[in-house]
């Protein structure tokens, strides 16, 4: 694998190094020793799949808060999306800075985005599915969103949303210290 850092601290993005035959390939896409040498999310203890049938489809961005904020590994295994991670930490130099990438099932990379980071994504295509390792367990009455257009943190995102859940639209803007 190749880990190729964004600027924030902790937001990674994940290729794969494949190896071709006439079957096709192999790759890891995870190795426990690997992340935990970068400090990335090494022992995953959920996994979840997003499936979104409709291009335009936006989810986020969305947030586990302290005692428990959740890191994540997203991966695109169907489809294609544009995903993004917002650094919410306040210690962190890059406070309130994004990083988006293109990940999509036929590149096969990988975004890690770790705990105080909130994500979102939007689809490029319809039947984008999205698959995630987590670091701690799902907490509801922990979870958080801010709004996807907030204007602190003013993400480009590639187009337009044309599904949402009302809760994604709901979301406030961010302000610090309001979790």
């Amino acid at each position: 694998m190749n880990f190729v850092e964004t600027g924030i601290a902790g937001v990674v993005v994940v290729e794969l190094e494949p190896r071709l035959d006439e079957r096709g390939f192999f790759a890891r896409s995870h190795s426990t020793m690997e992340f935990a040498s970068r400090d990335l999310l090494a022992n995953p203890v959920e996994c979840s799949i997003s499936y979104n049938a409709q291009a335009a489809t936006l989810r986020g961005l969305h947030y586990q808060d302290q005692p428990r904020p959740d890191p994540k590994l997203v991966r695109c295994t169907r489809g294609s999306m544009y995903d993004v991670a917002v650094d919410l930490r306040s210690e962190s130099p890059t406070y309130r800075r994004w990083f988006g990438v293109t990940l999509s099932a036929d590149i096969r990379n990988a975004l890690h985005v770790p705990a105080g980071c909130a994500h979102g994504f939007i689809t490029l295509e319809s039947d984008t599915e999205v698959f995630y390792m987590i670091g701690v367990s799902y907490a509801p009455e922990l979870a958080r969103g801010v709004r996807w257009d907030d204007p602190a943190f003013a993400i480009d995102w590639p187009l337009e949303p044309l599904l949402m859940s009302d809760r994604d639209k709901s979301f406030p803007d961010y302000v610090q210290g309001a979790d």
